[in-house]
């Protein structure tokens, strides 16, 4: 209910900014207006402020109102920064809204979550899915790739938990095709971090074999949305 009461009180705002002819974007209360500087920005965000209170009757939030550059904005979970080859500003995800996503992988990578890799892996591709569909309009493909690498690994060591015994492991390893000598070697290996960067791990637990699995690619699955 709320963006739809947003939009009857201020479609009057609209209206208004638009007879001004203002460039702005709103959703809901949540509004940013663009001019080309910082006089013109107090000039405006003074008036517009005024207009909002004395005319609409409504309460402006000082705190949260301001005049700024846009790769020192967030809105609506986007940051923005300046493209210097297209010479304009760009959005992508704001760097809460990336540590808000890794800290909800972290969640459903735990070694502890006593559920099956499937399901982690079936949780993982709803949250990715989820959060490319909402910023596919923001640049990030290579976002997309560093996160793909930290959501591998992390499913790695969840995986070799899974296989819990050394003897486990290495049979596992050979099953894959690691040579005897060099999985029992790696099976003994103490610490998953380190196990689950080493080459054996790597060659068995492969993405191709992550996506057999049923992991989708962030990379990949953005790169379809925004050309599709």
């Amino acid at each position: 209910m709320s963006p739809l009461l947003s939009n009857i009180m201020l479609n009057e705002l609209d209206k208004e900014m638009e007879e001004r002819g203002l460039d702005f974007v709103r959703y809901a209360d949540d509004c940013i207006i663009m001019v080309g500087s910082e006089q013109a920005a107090n000039r405006v965000m003074k008036s517009i402020s005024g207009f909002i209170e004395e005319k609409l009757g409504l309460k402006v939030n000082a705190t949260k109102s301001r005049v700024g550059k846009p790769k020192h904005l967030k809105y609506l979970g986007y940051g923005f920064y300046y493209d210097t080859f297209a010479k304009q500003y760009k959005a992508r995800p704001h760097a809460k809204a990336v540590a808000k996503f890794k800290a909800r992988m972290r969640q459903l990578t735990c070694r502890s979550w006593g559920v099956s890799n499937s399901v982690k892996v079936q949780k993982l591709n709803q949250l990715i899915r989820g959060w490319i569909n909402y910023f596919k309009i923001g640049s990030m493909k290579s976002l997309c790739a560093e996160l793909d690498n930290n959501i591998r690994y992390r499913l790695r060591m969840c995986i070799w938990k899974h296989w819990k015994t050394p003897k486990n492991r290495a049979k596992n390893l050979i099953k894959l095709g690691i040579p005897a000598w060099s999985a029992w070697k790696t099976a003994y290996i103490s610490g998953y971090a380190k196990v689950c960067r080493s080459w054996d791990v790597h060659q068995t637990i492969s993405n191709a074999r992550l996506e057999e699995f049923g992991l989708i690619s962030m990379k990949d699955y953005y790169v379809k949305r925004i050309t599709c």
